[in-house]
């Protein structure tokens, strides 16, 4: 619906009328003769089909990129965001499962950066090409990159003290989407992509929602790179309700997933210097309560790749580059031998199953596969060992009575023989 000599703008409704803003951003009276020409509301009851004929959700890429929806990332800033959308594009575009994720089929992509140059973008998706050894072949005519810088997209703007969807942009992209075929668009970052107040949930409700008329018309899915909203005190990790701005953006998209820097204790149990950790980061579907375990978890690291472009006026460039990364299993390196050793020396004294004994059987199985009982990450571990074996009946726990306290006390001893 659109004004007469006005085409290009939505009229906007609130409770009392419709209102068009005007040139100089006050509102002009409302037109209530409007208000007629809203078409009759009636709703549709529902007619019972077979479960079996309703079409499959339409995933392109794991359990994020789905076909007709908008779907959002949101990390701090500096993390790995933008570096991680790009790997995902190549994968998909080349079909080959970079990050060990499946692709079906070769997709097209197209990135939008609003933020940095053309050449920054050509740089880091010349780097992880180098990395993960891509050809020009392997991306053929699928994959397509713009800058804000040269192609600004801005889909709404506040108008006074409304909200106005910039009805041409979108006709343009959702064009150039079913021209190019596009199976995939990023926006990176979010913020480039309007001009209204972030922490108006109504104006983010509605941009969000015309990114989704978009995925609808262009049959794609929008991808919309986010940030963060400045950490609390004490705050270490985050949710997608972080989400800086107004929370209608995680609500109105499909999908949703946080990046979330390596933390202290991650790093100890991983064995990686406590300088080296912010190079990996985990991402999470959804909220907190919902993340598996860490040995589970979707891990990346950044990579340095070096372009090779060195030259009398400085050295070569090296770009971080998004790599899959595995959190280290409780029984990496364990085999049947080591468990054998360890069995053995459970067998060859008497061990306390209390981590506050100075005879705790943890002391017994640390020596037995090399692992020092006395830190915090490798008493952790062998304490992890111990539930295990445990519960599958290779070890087992006795009473033991004491003579010189009288009483009896729970000691680890050898169960099934490995």
């Amino acid at each position: 619906m659109t004004l007469p000599g006005r085409p290009n703008v939505e009229p906007l409704y609130d409770r009392r009328s419709f209102v068009v803003p005007e040139e100089d951003g006050r509102f002009a009276p409302p037109v209530l003769d409007l208000v007629e020409s809203v078409p009759s509301i009636r709703a549709t009851p529902f007619v019972w089909i077979d479960p079996k004929s309703i079409p499959r959700r339409r995933w392109l890429y794991g359990r994020h990129y789905i076909r007709r929806y908008p779907t959002a990332t949101v990390a701090p800033g500096g993390l790995g965001k933008t570096s991680l959308v790009l790997v995902e594009a190549l994968a998909m575009v080349t079909g080959k499962p970079l990050l060990g994720v499946p692709v079906p089929e070769r997709l097209r992509v197209w990135i939008w950066n609003g933020e940095d140059p053309r050449e920054e973008i050509e740089r880091r998706i010349a780097a992880a090409c180098l990395h993960y050894g891509i050809a020009a072949e392997d991306i053929g005519d699928r994959l397509f990159i713009d800058s804000g810088r040269d192609t600004p997209i801005v889909i709404a703007q506040k108008l006074g003290e409304g909200v106005t969807v910039m009805r041409p942009v979108v006709d343009a992209v959702t064009a150039e989407i079913r021209e190019r075929r596009i199976d995939v668009m990023t926006i990176d970052p979010f913020v480039s992509c309007h001009a209204v107040p972030e922490n108006d949930n109504g104006a983010i409700d509605r941009v969000t929602k015309t990114w989704g008329g978009i995925s609808e018309a262009g049959n794609c899915c929008v991808e919309l790179v986010h940030h963060v909203r400045k950490a609390g005190a004490g705050q270490t990790t985050y949710t997608v309700e972080d989400a800086r701005g107004g929370s209608a953006l995680i609500g109105a998209v499909r999908s949703a997933r946080v990046l979330n820097v390596m933390s202290l204790e991650e790093a100890e149990k991983a064995e990686v210097a406590p300088a080296d950790r912010r190079r990996f980061f985990r991402v999470d579907d959804g909220k907190s309560n919902m993340a598996p375990p860490l040995e589970k978890a979707e891990w990346r690291e950044l990579v340095g790749v070096g372009l090779g472009n060195d030259g009398p006026d400085g050295p070569e460039d090296f770009v971080g580059v998004v790599a899959p990364w595995r959190m280290p299993g409780l029984f990496d390196a364990v085999d049947i031998g080591d468990l054998r050793k360890v069995q053995d020396a459970i067998a060859s004294g008497v061990w306390a199953e209390s981590a506050q004994a100075s005879n705790w059987a943890g002391f017994a199985i640390g020596s037995a596969l090399s692992i020092d009982a006395d830190s915090a990450s490798g008493k952790l571990r062998i304490k992890a060992m111990l539930k295990t074996w445990i519960g599958n009946k290779i070890l087992k726990i006795e009473r033991l009575h004491d003579k010189a306290k009288g009483r009896d006390k729970p000691v680890i001893v050898v169960g099934e023989r490995a």
